[in-house]
């Protein structure tokens, strides 16, 4: 990932370089990093979690399910830091849910749900804030934030990577959708995806509320859930890793407003990626540690990820030399005072891939029709002639074109459904 510019990072970190003990699946210079780091005990107990099947948790759209309740047939528990969330006892087939593809719930980590629980805490209130979730592909945060933000919030959801930000600007739109052909939205928070790169926003001095910086890593905690994550792993890759880090947040610190909240967050396990980062924030650039967490496999009911909540302050006396990007001069009187959004004319917003009119007529769908729609596929049914909405259980996947007795599929040709499997019976409502 390009960063901004460069900056002095303050002396690197002194890495192993011994063997560990012992035969593994895991790398034995990771073994060895996490004993360093955690003592002999919690490194074992990591790695007996790291064994161990992967939990499955999904979260919920607040503001598009209220009007339903969570099914019996789930059979499992909430998440307990996070409101309209679920472990599951099973992995079903995502994918043929149409309630899935209309933004009804997101599959994302329990671990990174606890997000919600530092905004309860460290962002409280009903007033509007203007946020920017930095590194936000696939989507599964910035779903969130946009489910927990103040109502008339603006969400910059961002990622540099092309083909990544596609991913994301589709699951934002489902997520806050409909929207209609000039980007509006009844969803109470402002969605916005944009492609840019972090040393892009550096130009935006004083300008977000919230940051979220959840940072490329090592992807530690993605062990039991990728195999190539654990082929990539190496000490070198942590170094680069930590570099990169700190470039990234050099780059954005200056667009974070003056007693502004910064959430950093990363997969990872090690110190040098984590803790260590956090301590040279505090250091350098005299933010405020609130809080720190670390989730850990067997030991938590998630993967691993390590989350820190940190406040910018509020005074020019409490603020970090110039050359580190962070702010000067006169305090403001307030952390959330309002800026007009010119600063989105200078950034490569995603365009809406599909608008559903609002005063288009909706056909409900049967299951069925509903996963042939969702693969591009023409429906022979009756409807009015014209542009028409379909849905499945009162809930929008696109629009239509109605010849009288068919369907031409207008649903985005690029989030079809691709395989060719069929599921034969429906899947198992999640929502009842």
């Amino acid at each position: 990932m390009r960063s901004g510019k460069k900056t002095d990072h303050g002396s690197a970190p002194s890495f192993p370089t011994g063997k560990g003990r012992g035969e593994s699946l895991l790398p034995s210079d990771f073994m060895e990093l996490m004993r360093t780091h955690w003592g002999d005990e919690q490194a074992e107990a990591l790695f007996e979690g790291l064994r161990q099947e992967p939990t499955v948790s999904v979260r919920f759209n607040s503001h598009k399910t209220r009007r339903l309740a969570v099914s019996p047939r789930l059979q499992t528990d909430p998440v307990a830091w996070c409101p309209d969330a679920y472990y599951l006892a099973e992995r079903p087939a995502f994918t043929f849910d149409p309630l899935f593809h209309a933004g009804a719930y997101y599959v994302q980590d329990a671990s990174s749900m606890y997000l919600a629980e530092m905004l309860r805490r460290y962002l409280p209130g009903d007033t509007p804030v203007t946020a920017l979730d930095l590194c936000a592909a696939p989507g599964g945060k910035s779903t969130l934030l946009a489910d927990r933000l103040p109502a008339g919030s603006l969400l910059v959801s961002n990622e540099p990577m092309r083909k990544r930000a596609q991913v994301l600007a589709e699951i934002m739109e489902k997520w806050c959708g409909p929207f209609t052909s000039d980007g509006t939205s009844e969803y109470p928070v402002r969605s916005v995806v944009t492609q840019n790169f972090p040393d892009e926003f550096s130009r935006f001095r004083d300008t977000f509320d919230f940051l979220l910086a959840d940072v490329p890593c090592s992807g530690e905690g993605m062990f039991r859930k990728d195999e190539q994550a654990v082929r990539d792993w190496s000490l070198q890759n942590v170094r680069q890793c930590v570099g990169r880090q700190r470039d990234i947040l050099c780059s954005i610190l200056p667009a974070l407003k003056p007693g502004g909240l910064l959430i950093y967050s990363t997969c990872t396990f090690n110190r040098f990626e984590d803790e260590e980062q956090v301590a040279w924030l505090a250091n350098d650039f005299r933010l405020q540690l609130l809080e720190e967490r670390h989730f850990f496999p067997g030991r938590d009911r998630g993967e691993g990820l390590y989350m820190a909540a940190l406040r910018k302050p509020l005074t020019a006396e409490g603020s970090a030399d110039a050359e580190h990007g962070a702010p000067s001069g006169s305090p403001q009187s307030s952390s959330r005072s309002r800026k007009p959004l010119t600063f989105l004319k200078a950034l490569n917003v995603l365009p809406i891939q599909n608008p559903i009119p609002m005063d288009a007529p909706v056909v409900e769908l049967s299951y069925d029709q509903a996963i042939a729609y969702l693969r591009h596929e023409a429906l022979h049914l009756a409807a009015p002639r014209g542009l028409v909405a379909v849905a499945y259980r009162g809930f929008l996947l696109g629009t239509a074109k109605s010849v009288g007795t068919r369907l031409n599929n207008l649903y985005p040709y690029e989030w079809r459904i691709r395989t060719t499997y069929s599921p034969g019976d429906p899947m198992p409502d999640l929502l009842q």
